[in-house]
């Protein structure tokens, strides 16, 4: 099932932000947030799991959908959307068997090779990056550049694409010119807690 890409594709982070995940996504949905990817690196699913339960009831409460990162077993687990997987998880196809035709299915590439293989998976969206630096993860790949995300977007035909890594607000312009549907932003969205729905809804605004 494609899903219809916000312009702004929050990512959920308690590190950055302080808080849970499912005080996250109840900002984010105050701020109209109607798609969230939940990421959590650092624990092990039994430390997380009410957690990550408490997300998806909230998000489902507000009418959004909701997707976990990596972990095919967890979305399943806890009820989620679907799933975004990196190039080091569970292949699409399986992901797909497993969660079914409904399910949304995103794919994280980092080369314009990988991201043409992806055009062929049974997958939802491609995320393509890191367009920029980024600080938000330890293990980054090679940032890719404005470029190469235009080349992935004649590649990959009309499949929905989401950019992700280092965005800043003064970036959204150039990364929509550069053909991708979608922008993923964790610090310009997250780093400050108590303005999650305010600079949500200001960002959202701005990619239009």
């Amino acid at each position: 099932m494609q899903p219809k890409l916000p312009t702004i594709y929050p990512i959920t982070d308690t590190v950055l932000s302080g808080i849970s995940h499912t005080e996250q996504v109840r900002r984010l949905t105050a701020g109209g947030a109607r798609f969230i990817q939940l990421r959590e690196k650092r624990l092990r699913p039994s430390e997380w799991l009410a957690d990550a339960i408490g997300a998806v009831d909230a998000v489902h409460k507000a009418g959004a959908a909701i997707i976990i990162n990596d972990r095919v077993d967890m979305a399943i687990a806890i009820g989620a959307d679907g799933v975004h997987l990196g190039q080091d998880d569970l292949p699409p196809a399986e992901a797909r068997r497993l969660l079914g035709a409904k399910a949304i299915i995103g794919y994280s590439t980092h080369t314009l090779e990988q991201a043409a293989a992806a055009a062929l998976e049974p997958v939802d969206y491609i995320a393509f990056g890191p367009i920029f630096g980024t600080t938000t993860k330890a293990d980054t790949n090679p940032v890719v550049g404005l470029d190469l995300l235009h080349a992935v977007r004649q590649a990959i035909g009309d499949i929905p694409l989401v950019a992700i890594g280092g965005i800043k607000r003064s970036d959204l312009a150039a990364v929509f010119s550069a053909g991708a549907d979608s922008a993923a932003m964790i610090s310009e969205v997250l780093a400050d807690a108590d303005s999650i729905t305010a600079n949500y809804l200001e960002l959202s605004n701005l990619g239009v």
